[in-house]
């Protein structure tokens, strides 16, 4: 599995921005991006900026870096459209 080229990629983390219509739609992505992750018992970072920005941080936090799990939920994420 691996995160598609959409996701910036550092040694610890992978990142990604995406721009909804409007904060309704944006705050329902979140929560959509939120039941994914509660299912894979893994928790990006999630940063809901501006009125209609949303951008998600995956990184490993007992590891210091990323791990097979992040690349999974960016795969995850990534299937959700948006």
């Amino acid at each position: 599995m691996a995160a598609g080229p959409e996701w910036e990629r550092s040694a610890t983390a992978l990142t990604r921005e995406w721009t909804f219509a409007d904060f309704p739609a944006a705050l329902a992505w979140v929560n959509r991006v939120g039941e994914v992750a509660e299912q894979r018992g893994h928790h990006p970072d999630i940063l809901l900026h501006g009125w209609n920005h949303v951008r998600l941080t995956l990184s490993t936090h007992a590891t210091g870096g990323l791990t097979a799990a992040d690349e999974a939920l960016a795969e995850a994420v990534d299937a959700l459209g948006a």
